[in-house]
């Protein structure tokens, strides 16, 4: 138990708009971002931890099924709720690689949860890839996991007319990876720009935010060794899990 005890360290007020499990998730959420709460940490029973704040069992129950859901606790049977904070990744920024690539370098397991898959005639896409008006592009929305956390969003584009084996890629695995395996083609250079957003509805749901929250905004640009760009990629990144490094020299 924390110093103190629970009811020194939650309060939940009945009469707020807000319900109580919700304002059960946001202390919890609060004391594990303050270390308050370590990762590894037991937490009560539903039962005593209700008992303690005078609440129902249900009420902590949907606060540990909202956490577990966002990858936040996790239960071990009768080793009980334990705290577990999203992964931490500090990735490089010097070198060309995928997320699957990224993230096993990092020791962690990749996978991904396509949520569409379609292939399109855009205007603006075919401007971006220089290509006609009637050029097809394969337009793929992914979710990518580590360690089955889910740490972006992203949405990403591939020129058919340079690849058009793509055109039957289910979307899991790595697109880098496929690129050279099926279609024999190298990438050469990317161009990649970084900005600070907040989560917009699918992507809060997605990362398991009870509210929208802090991301980074990844555009990329991946170029083939011929030249000619290949992939454009927007994916946020949720804003708890991620800190970019990158190197600089005078």
């Amino acid at each position: 138990m924390p110093p103190g005890g629970w009811p020194g360290l939650v309060q939940l007020d009945a009469d707020r708009a807000q319900p109580v499990y919700l304002q059960l998730v946001d202390a919890l959420m609060r004391l594990m971002s303050s270390g308050v709460l370590a990762e590894g940490q037991h937490l009560p029973a539903e039962r005593v931890l209700a008992a303690e704040l005078g609440v129902s069992r249900t009420t902590v129950k949907r606060a540990y099924d909202h956490l577990r859901e966002a990858h936040n606790l996790s239960t071990h049977g009768r080793g009980g709720t334990v705290v577990r904070q999203s992964p931490k990744v500090a990735p490089e920024l010097a070198r060309l690689k995928g997320f699957s690539q990224e993230m096993q370098e990092l020791g962690m397991t990749p996978s991904a949860q396509v949520l569409s898959r379609r292939i399109v005639q855009d205007r603006t896409m075919a401007s971006v890839f220089t290509r006609p008006s009637t050029a097809q592009f394969l337009q793929i929305t992914r979710v990518r996991l580590a360690d089955g956390c889910p740490m972006s969003r992203e949405v990403a584009w591939y020129d058919l007319t340079l690849a058009p084996e793509l055109a039957d890629w289910d979307g899991q695995g790595s697109a880098y990876g496929l690129l050279k395996a099926a279609c024999g083609i190298e990438l050469e250079r990317a161009e990649q720009s970084v900005e600070a957003v907040m989560s917009d509805a699918q992507e809060t749901r997605v990362f398991g935010f009870e509210r929208p929250g802090p991301c980074l905004l990844l555009k990329r640009h991946t170029y083939a060794s011929t030249g000619q760009l290949v992939e454009y990629v927007e994916g946020t990144f949720r804003g708890d899990a991620y800190a970019y490094r990158h190197a600089m020299k005078p």
